[in-house]
Parts: C-alpha cells; structure tokens; sequence
C-alpha cells in the first residue's frame, strides 16, 4: 500500500494528540526531579560530590546488571574515558562503524588513535560481525605486540560497536570475535539504556560499555553520561582520572598524572535519580509508540526498523527506511514544514573532511541506509 506524507504526519498526530509542533524527542519530568534537585541546592552540593552522584551511579550499575558504574558530564567523555582505560594509546586504532553519531570518532581521536570503519547491518543498524571477522581476517595479523594491521602497521586496540536507535546489535558475535582476536571490546551504549540482547542488558558484553543522559535521550540528566564495567580495576582507574587524577588527601591538592574534569556534578544526577525511578513507564510507553507505528507500517511501501532477534530495544528513536533518498529527502522536507520534527541519520563518518582518509571496508549497507533512514517523533507519553 502506497502512503503519502500527509498520512505519516496524520497518525503522528492522532498519537500525541495535538495540532501544536511536535518534536523529535523531548524529555518527560513528571516525577521527584524538582524535589531532588531543591534539595541539592539546598545542601549546596551542587558540583561533583555529593549523595546524588552515588545514589545515580549504584542506580545504574544495578538496573543494568553492571558491577561499578562511573558517572561523567556527557556520553562523549563516557566513551573517551573507557576508551583509554581499555588501553588505547596513541597512534593505535579502534575499529567502529560509520553509521554513527560523530561522538565514537571524537572519543578515538582524543586518544590519538586512528577509526577503521566496517559495515553494518540492515537488520540492527550497527556493526556487522561477518563485515568485523572479514576485515580482521583479511588485514591483520596476531604479533607479540597484540593484533597489528598488515596495511598500516599499527596495532588495533579496540572495537567500538554502537547500538543505533536503541536496537542491540549483535553484540555476542562481536565480543566472540574480539576474544579470538584479543582486541578489546567498549560498547558504545549511549542510545541504548533500557534494551537487552538475549536478555543481557547492551553495555555489559564488552570490557566498557558507555551510556548518554543527553537531553534527548530516554532518561536525562540535562548532560551526563555513565562508564559501566564488571572490572574493579578499571573502575577505579576511571572514577581516578575523571576526577582530575586528585589523590585523597584531607588538606593538598595532589595529582598522580594529567587527568580529565569529567566527573557528573551533583545537581545532574539529583535529575538523573528522578529519572530512572520512572524509567519502567518511560519504557512501556515508548513500546507502546512503537506498537502503534509498526501496526501502521505494516503493509506498506515502508520499512519500520523492529527491534532486531533476540533483542528488546528501547525504541529510542523510531525510525522508518524510505525506498530511495529522494523520496527519503522530501518526506524530510514535508514533514518538518508541517511543525512535525523528522530527520536524517547521521552524515557517514568516512564523509566527514576529517575521517575521508580512514581505512574502511566496502560499507555496502552503510551507504545504502544513510540514504533511506528517516527517524520520526519519539516521545513517551506521560502525564
């Protein structure tokens, strides 16, 4: 069945109930944020110590199944952090996927190493296993120095898979892959709190996992990310240099190394702790969106991206796959001129001016969604 832009935005709409603009994804603060956050300022422990940081921090660790969770200002700094207590040094490289937002590149290139790009799946929108295993397969080579790429004679140090939208990639495969290869494996979570893949919340395959509280993400801390990791060691080396590398000391202000100012102030996680006590509802409702879109995709012209086999996804962002980018690019139009906000995926990293020259596979898949992936109007619906 053939549907026109007027029937998206129609069932849009008759979903949230409203002729007003709608947005993407808009946060939902309908529990004890105001509460908890007056009593942050009030104890004026606002910056980054203070009960909040711990009560979030345990909130997460046990909600996920992790053992220590470490909380930061953003996901970016999450992913950067775990990235360097993984033991990615300078001049390595991190194999990730280009179907991803710019923050996996950003958190490489702080540590001075360098992106491999592999493809992904249409079926989960993140890395393909198969796309990972040719790749090794075909350009490294296991030396005393650990898994060195053959091309360029560096050592690869680290796989970063993203769960795009929510949707568990096949995480399993991935982490078997990384074990055969002794390559690290770090998670990239930041869209992903609340989903599971064969009943293992997405984060905890790896070494690392990283997770966002952005504004737009299903729970927010304004800005806020969290490290997760069964590892105490590196726990503790993380919480270490996201506090600026300080040493417990009643009095003097010393430093082991050059550390990081990367530690969750306080006044966030107050908001953070609000937000994950009603992240049970957040999640049934946005299934419940995703319920309604599927029902109406279905039979159609087109693809609403499902949560992929064996896996319950958050249904971060809903998102549907055009048949061509020009139908893709004005359904993107139409539908935003109409006070109904839609977008694109992201710009493929290996597009970017700064990553052109990075070494990539053929990225079939890659290329193929980019130019079909439209995401639309999100929101849970609370009181």
């Amino acid at each position: 069945m053939e549907i026109g832009y007027q029937d998206i935005v129609k069932v849009i709409r008759d979903m949230y109930q409203t002729e007003e603009a709608i947005p993407l994804h808009e946060p939902k603060f309908t529990g004890n944020e105001k509460m908890y956050m007056s009593e942050c300022i009030e104890s004026t422990f606002v910056s980054s110590v203070g009960v909040y940081v711990d009560r979030f921090e345990q909130m997460v660790a046990d909600y996920t199944g992790a053992k220590y969770a470490i909380a930061t200002v953003n996901g970016t700094s999450a992913l950067h952090i775990a990235l360097l207590v993984a033991g990615v040094k300078d001049n390595d490289e991190v194999v990730t996927q280009p179907l991803s937002f710019i923050a996996i590149c950003c958190a490489i290139s702080y540590c001075r190493a360098k992106p491999i790009f592999v493809d992904v799946s249409r079926s989960t929108l993140g890395m393909s296993p198969d796309d990972l295993r040719q790749f090794l397969e075909a350009n490294t080579m296991q030396t005393s120095n650990g898994c060195i790429n053959k091309k360029t004679g560096r050592r690869i140090a680290a796989v970063v898979p993203m769960h795009t939208y929510g949707h568990p990639c096949r995480i399993d495969e991935i982490a078997a892959i990384c074990q055969e290869f002794g390559i690290a494996l770090v998670e990239d979570a930041a869209e992903s709190l609340g989903s599971t893949y064969k009943n293992r919340h997405t984060g905890t395959f790896g070494l690392l996992g990283a997770i966002s509280f952005n504004g737009n993400k299903t729970i927010t801390t304004g800005g806020g990310g969290m490290i997760i990791t069964d590892d105490q060691e590196l726990a503790k080396r993380a919480k270490h240099i996201t506090t600026t590398a300080k040493l417990p000391h009643p009095t003097e202000f010393i430093h082991s190394e050059v550390g990081f100012n990367y530690r969750m102030p306080n006044i966030n996680a107050a908001l953070g702790c609000a937000q994950m006590e009603k992240l049970g509802k957040l999640l049934a409702s946005k299934r419940a969106v995703s319920e309604e879109y599927k029902a109406f995709f279905e039979g159609t012209s087109i693809d609403y991206a499902s949560e992929p086999s064996e896996s319950v996804s958050n249904y971060w962002l809903n998102t549907i796959i055009l048949e061509s980018k020009s139908l893709r690019d004005r359904y993107l139009e139409e539908i935003n001129s109409v006070g109904v906000m839609v977008r694109p995926a992201w710009r493929l990293m290996d597009r970017l001016e700064m990553f052109k020259d990075c070494q990539t596979t053929e990225l079939t898949n890659a290329n193929w969604l980019v130019d079909r992936i439209l995401n639309i109007p999100s929101s849970a619906r609370l009181a």
